[in-house]
């Protein structure tokens, strides 16, 4: 029987190899990695890894197809109960991708190392599931802990980066990098400075701002201080220019899809800014209804994203009426970065929806009497109610 596997190259991947021959039968397992720009290193040791304990490994290339997806995500200004979404987006493609190897396989089934206790589980079956295929989980299926696996790794002579002292599980791509496990489960518990690699400490940070200028077509970001780039390049510029300034780290309590609340940092310095940039963009070109409709839209949609819902009809329905909404979101915005915060200075758009003539209290454009016919009515329940109850 023949098994892929989805495999990143870490512990609970790389034990899955030998528990899927051991434990479930399998003569075959092919482990198929999938490149969205998390570091190149770290893509090599996979395909090492996976060369070294399977029987087969395939490594493939999805990073121009994450870009697109990211354009979706800043288009929306995905963000999840108060951070920017970035695994989530990342696991239906590469679900996707790995069903395209397990039919070119023939495989009898598909495997991945997800926990039970988890988003990820549901993200890679939701997809798996489409196409009909059996699904196994080790890890969840035999109740597996991070201690048993590296003291399993051990026994098999399998070569992993977790340790006791250390047993982080570390999610990295193009747009987001996320660290849990370990004492980070405590709440209470303050990170340690190590734990973050993207971004600087703040306090260790520049001590001059830095301004940039961001410039986006449709909603879609194209140049970066008037020099126009492809979003691959872009991201990985931001990245760089806003973890030198300790832009985007996030540490929150998390509401999974099961119902778990679950301590999470993120690290994020890109997308932090270009979904401030965007946002206020569409401040100055939107109107005021579309803006508050449109934050019922992009609420709907972060959550289809972060459950792994994006085959939903409703996700093509959102996102046909976000791209409705950018078809004006064309312009630049100047950004202020300075010892972890990161301020909108300046904005520009040739469809901006509004008039310094008009708002100006140096210009008789407005006729300011006329609002007094406005002002009588305004509140006139309210102090009605005041009246006949106080």
């Amino acid at each position: 029987m023949k098994v892929v596997l989805s495999y990143s190259g870490g512990l609970d991947t790389t034990v899955c190899i030998p528990l899927l021959k051991e434990k479930y039968g399998f003569n075959e397992v092919i482990t198929v990695t999938v490149d969205i720009g998390q570091p190149e290193s770290d893509v090599k040791q996979a395909e090492e890894r996976g060369k070294k304990y399977a029987d087969k490994h395939y490594t493939i290339d999805a990073r121009e197809d994450f870009v697109l997806e990211l354009f979706k995500l800043i288009k929306a200004n995905g963000e999840y109960e108060g951070y920017v979404l970035g695994t989530a987006l990342a696991r239906p493609l590469i679900a996707e991708k790995v069903v395209e190897v397990a039919k070119k396989e023939n495989a009898d089934a598909i495997a991945h190392g997800c926990t039970g206790k988890g988003n990820d589980q549901l993200r890679f079956e939701n997809v798996f599931r489409q196409y009909g295929f059996k699904v196994i989980a080790p890890v969840r299926d035999l109740n597996l802990t991070r201690e048993w696996e590296i003291e399993y790794a051990k026994q098999h002579g399998i070569d992993v980066p977790a340790t006791k002292e250390k047993p982080y599980s570390i999610d990295e791509n193009l747009w987001s990098r996320s660290i849990e496990g370990g004492k980070l489960e405590d709440p209470s518990f303050t990170p340690p400075e190590d734990i973050y690699e993207w971004t600087a400490s703040p306090e260790k940070a520049p001590d001059e701002p830095e301004l940039i200028k961001i410039e986006f077509e449709k909603g879609v970001p194209v140049a970066l201080n008037d020099k126009r780039m492809g979003g691959f390049e872009l991201i990985n510029k931001l990245n760089e220019i806003g973890g030198r300034h300790g832009v985007g780290r996030t540490d929150m309590i998390e509401d999974r899809v099961l119902g778990l609340k679950a301590r999470e940092n993120y690290e994020h310095p890109a997308a932090t800014i270009l979904i401030t940039a965007h946002r206020d963009l569409e401040k100055l070109v939107l109107s005021r209804r579309e803006l508050k409709f449109k934050k019922f839209v992009e609420e709907e949609w972060a959550e289809l994203v972060y459950y792994g819902l994006t085959n939903d009809p409703l996700y093509d329905d959102l996102n046909a009426f976000i791209d409705k909404t950018q078809e004006r979101v064309t312009g630049w915005v100047k950004m202020r970065l300075f010892k972890g915060s990161i301020i909108p200075v300046a904005r520009h758009s040739e469809f901006a929806l509004y008039s310094e003539e008009l708002v100006s209290f140096d210009t008789g454009a407005i006729n300011q009497r006329l609002a007094e016919g406005f002002a009588a009515f305004h509140g006139l329940q309210g102090r009605l109610f005041r009246r006949l109850f106080q």
